[in-house]
């Protein structure tokens, strides 16, 4: 049996488990655990929230979860011998559903709270909740929806040098003073007042807290990269900052769409990484590395038919834009959810489905001026009917009342 370096406690809140539990990024967060290249271990993590969100239909708690407190991270752990400039390489043996939350959920943020990938058009909090069979997801809100999850950690990374962490802060701050009133924020600066900062405590934790960073972003050292691929059988390569490397991982996703573009648009759950632990030497020159690379899975779910959703660079007002595969992924997103509501889903079930499905986004042009392409695939095999396109039109499908939880 693989050892459980990290166990959580469901009784207790994440601010109760400091000493395993941390929701920051700074280099002063004292190590919960030390391993040795080569060894193998479980880690658990509670949900990204800290247990925020109840399995119920009312999406209250989605409209005020605090933001200021996610992500929670299991870690820091030291990998011994690993020094800056090393490349850590982390072999993800499998990932899993804890039996003490054997649940999931899907958020719309309000806009004012976050928001999403298509905020402008769902801007109210939505909830969905999922149950697990096996290894099916299935969802009371969403009928006639079901499919294998790939389970992933959303978030895994190493700890920053104070250099690096001093270049995040000062970039993020320039973007936020570009617009300081905007809503949803340009981006997530230090918020001190909610800070987990693992063991750290007194004026130490006060000062690493008033300057760490917020997990909300990916960067280069890996963070909140939500690639639903990094499932059991994949492999990583972070580059190490600090002497010990410092890996922490949490916002466990039992499936995801490329983009999980409702924010918290995968199926989000507590859960645990099986995890390997390498080191090598001098890996950031040897191989010029910037931001981590990973290796995907040969685990995945098996579909071979899609239909595929273009978007290009035109927004839903007509305007144009040059060469930008994020309006273009945008229109390709809000294509297909127009597309499915032809078969009876609420936009808003559809806008879920490809949060959480394992919808496949590309960016399939980018030299066609003035318009970048982006691409959706949806699977077919998803749905409980045939949603491909037939001279005869489309037929709804989806006839009762379900849809997704409201806010009272």
């Amino acid at each position: 049996m693989i050892e459980t370096l990290i166990e959580v406690d469901f009784n207790k809140t994440p601010e109760e488990q400091s000493d395993v539990l941390h929701n920051r990024w700074h280099p002063d967060i004292p190590f919960s655990r030390t391993v040795k290249p080569g060894d193998e271990f479980r880690v658990e993590c509670i949900d990204w929230t800290g247990q925020q969100i109840d399995n119920n239909d009312n999406a209250n708690d989605v409209r005020d979860v605090d933001l200021t407190k996610v992500h929670y991270l299991s870690g820091p752990i030291k990998v011994e011998g690993a020094k800056p400039g090393d490349l850590l390489v982390v072999d993800i043996l499998d990932v899993g559903v804890l039996p003490e939350s054997a649940w999931g959920f899907t958020g719309f943020f309000a806009r004012e709270n976050g928001g999403g990938f298509l905020t402008e058009h769902y801007p109210e909090a939505r909830k969905a909740c999922w149950d697990f069979s096996g290894v099916w997801a299935s969802s009371r809100h969403i009928p006639q929806v079901k499919f294998p999850g790939t389970m992933h950690p959303g978030l895994i990374g190493c700890l920053p040098s104070a250099e690096l962490l001093a270049e995040w802060n000062a970039r993020e701050t320039e973007l936020v003073n570009t617009d300081p009133d905007r809503v949803p924020p340009l981006a997530a600066l230090p918020y001190a007042d909610t800070a987990v900062m693992g063991s750290l405590e007194g004026a130490a934790r006060d000062k690493a807290a008033a300057e760490a960073a917020r997990t909300v972003p990916p960067r280069e050292h890996g963070g909140n990269c939500d690639i639903k691929n990094l499932s059991r059988g994949s492999t990583v390569y972070f580059p190490v900052y600090v002497d010990g490397a410092g890996l922490s991982m949490g916002d466990i996703h039992f499936s995801q769409g490329d983009g999980e573009i409702t924010f918290c648009g995968a199926i989000e759950m507590a859960g645990y990484l099986d995890i390997k632990v390498n080191i090598i030497k001098g890996g950031m020159e040897k191989y010029a590395v910037v931001n981590p690379i990973f290796k995907p899975s040969k685990i995945d779910p098996n579909y071979s038919d899609y239909l595929i959703f273009e978007g290009i660079s035109v927004d839903e007002d007509g305007k144009q834009y040059y060469l930008d595969p994020h309006v273009a992924y945008r229109r390709a997103c809000l294509n297909a959810i127009e597309y499915m509501k032809k078969f009876g889903f609420t936009g808003a079930q559809g806008y879920a489905i490809l949060g959480t499905a394992p919808v496949e986004g590309h960016i399939s042009g980018v030299v066609d001026i003035p318009n970048a392409c982006s691409t959706l695939w949806l699977p077919t095999g998803i749905f409980d009917f045939d949603i491909n396109i037939t001279p005869e039109g489309p037929t709804k499908q989806v006839t009762g009342d379900e849809d997704l939880a409201f806010t009272s």
